[in-house]
Formats: C-alpha cells, sequence, structure tokens
C-alpha cells in the first residue's frame, strides 16, 4: 500500500551496501560496524551513535549526498512510500558555510528530482541544527535554513543528544525559521520525560513533535496533545530497538492514538534498527490489530500533517484514495 513517512534522517537511512562501496572508494576502513550478514551492528544506544558517526564519516562532498539521496528513496519507493520527509542539518552538508550548503542542497535536490520522476516518491527537506552542538552553532543553522527556505526546504526541526541543554535555549533559531515560513517539528519525548514533549510545545511552539510517545506518562500532557492536535511523528521499531520499550506490545502508540493523539508511523533510522515501512505496518497489524482502513487513515493523517504546499498535499492524498 503507498505510505507517507515523516520522520526519516537522510544519513541514518544509508544502506548499508551503499556505505560499504563508498567507503572501499575512498579507502576508508569501517571494519568493526557491520555484522557477518553485512548489517550495521551496535550493542547499545552509545555504540549505535558511534557505529553511526563511523557510517556517515564516508559521506564527504554534495555528490556523495547526491548518490546517497538515489539510494535512500530507492529503497523507500520499494517498500510503498511516495512521500517522505527527511531531516538535512547544514553541519554535516557544508559545515554551516551557506554557500556549501547550497552546494549540497542543489545536489540532494536534483537527486530527489530523478527519483520522483524514475521512482514516483516525493521528497522534501527539513533543516536541523544538531542539539549537542549547542545554541549558537544551532543560529548559524538557521540562518541558512532561513536562506533556503521555500518549496523543497519546508520544515525545521532539532536532532541530536536529547539530554543536553533544554529545547528553550534554541527558542531564537526557531523564531528565524518561524519567521522564514518554515514549519516546525522537534526530536522530544524519546530519551527525557514528558517535560520534554512540553518544552517542545511551549519553548519552541512547534505542530509537531519526533517521537513524543513519553508523552504517555503524563496524562494531562496527552489531554492536551490530543486537544491542540499536535502531531506525533512516531518511530515504534527505533524506539523497540534502542530499548526505549522492551517490545511491540509494550509501546503505547495505541494508547495514544485511543487517547485521540495524532499519531504518524516513521523508520527514523531504517537499516540501523532493521525496519522498513512495510514492517512497520505489518507489526501495527500483527501487534495492535490494525486493519486496513485503520492504516488508510495512518497515512491521511500523516499526509494532513506534512509541511508540504498544498498542491503536493493534495496530489499525495490523491494517490492515497486511488489505491
Amino acid at each position: 500500500m503507498p505510505k507517507v513517512e515523516l520522520h526519516l534522517h537522510l544519513e541514518g537511512a544509508a544502506p548499508p551496501a551503499f556505505i560499504r562501496g563508498l567507503a572501499q572508494e575512498k579507502s576508508v576502513d569501517l571494519s568493526g560496524i557491520f555484522d557477518e550478514a553485512g548489517a550495521y551492528s551496535y550493542v547499545d544506544f552509545c555504540d549505535f551513535l558511534k557505529v553511526y558517526e563511523a557510517a556517515t564519516s564516508v559521506l564527504q562532498s554534495p555528490e556523495d549526498y547526491a548518490r546517497l539521496t538515489r539510494a535512500v528513496l530507492s529503497e523507500s519507493a520499494e517498500h510503498g512510500v511516495i512521500y517522505s520527509e527527511t531531516f538535512l542539518s547544514p553541519d554535516f552538508c557544508g559545515g554551516r558555510d551557506l554557500g556549501a550548503w547550497r552546494e549540497y542542497l542543489h545536489a540532494i535536490r536534483e537527486a530527489a528530482d530523478a527519483a520522483e520522476r524514475d521512482d514516483g516518491i516525493v521528497l522534501r527537506g527539513i533543516v536541523t541544527p544538531i542539539r549537542h552542538f549547542g545554541p549558537e552553532k544551532a543560529r548559524e543553522t538557521a540562518l541558512c535554513a532561513a536562506e533556503t527556505a521555500g518549496d523543497w526546504i519546508v520544515g525545521f526541526g532539532i536532532g541530536g543528544d536529547e539530554k543536553s541543554g533544554e529545547l528553550g535555549d534554541f527558542a531564537w533559531s526557531f523564531d528565524m525559521a518561524r519567521e522564514a515560513g518554515l514549519r516546525l517539528t522537534a526530536h522530544a519525548g524519546e530519551w527525557r520525560g514528558p517535560e520534554s514533549v512540553e518544552s517542545a510545545v511551549d519553548d519552541l511552539r512547534v505542530e509537531r513533535v519526533g517521537h513524543g510517545v513519553r508523552a504517555i506518562e503524563d496524562p494531562a500532557l496527552v489531554e492536551r496533545l490530543a486537544e491542540d492536535g499536535v502531531v506525533l511523528e512516531v518511530c515504534p521499531g527505533s524506539n523497540v530497538a534502542l530499548g526505549v520499550y522492551p517490545d511491540w506490545q509494550s509501546h503505547p502508540i495505541e494508547k495514544l492514538r485511543g487517547a485521540g493523539v495524532k499519531v504518524t508511523v516513521s523508520t527514523d533510522d531504517p537499516p540501523f534498527f532493521h525496519t522498513t515501512m512495510s514492517h512497520e505496518f505489518d507489526r501495527l497489524a500483527e501487534t495492535f490489530g490494525w486493519d486496513r482502513g485503520e492504516l488508510d487513515k495512518l497515512n491521511r493523517m500523516a499526509a494532513e500533517a506534512a509541511f508540504c504546499d498544498d498542491a503536493t498535499r493534495a496530489s499525495i492524498l490523491k494517490k492515497l484514495e486511488a489505491q
């Protein structure tokens, strides 16, 4: 079935075979980050971060990112994804230099256009500062976002170590992005509790929250999210793989949805968590009994929450309704 994905890290979606090939071309030794089957290998969250950084260290030029974009979108399209929003960081694409960022962005967009033409998948970008790099560097990232905001760069968020600093420290950057017309999201409520989700809504005034699942620990917050229509970009497979929850049965997505919270489903960093959008949908059906009608509603909700323009949204909804 066609699917809409709102929470995808471009570097984190790099297929292991793609990274191995790029490492060989650049004579970079990445031994130790893959298992015998060729998949990414790590033992816990800290180790995951080390493997992630090692894998993405071979992405060093606009051309590398263009090739990465095609590889990622090809795999997404194979699993029925017709629209995706991906997190992009000028920290990794040109070191927050506006001129270099434009070069990276141009290469990524050209690759995305080719994927749309060949595979029928539409991509849009959300610029994200890295939380543990600090508020000052986030301001430079926000400037890159504001200068390239438009029909393709459609959102602004924040990723990185959720336990580093406070979200309110980044309010200036989010204000700049908002004034540039970008729509806002923020990673929160994954490694910190419900107070992190509340801070994202109050201090950054976001309309979507990346993950946000630990809001379930505060019934009053859950009620507020439902009343205000805040959308959660939920990544169940990621949460289980990293130990936020021990298994799918323990995951709160069904309780959140039952309480009236708008939930969507994404893969986060799919090859690292041995998941795909097809797998996520299959597990939702197996674990919670969601039928085709409920999964259709999930997709429509994601399309309605997408940061794209109205014409693109209408096209996505038309494709969903045609199935």
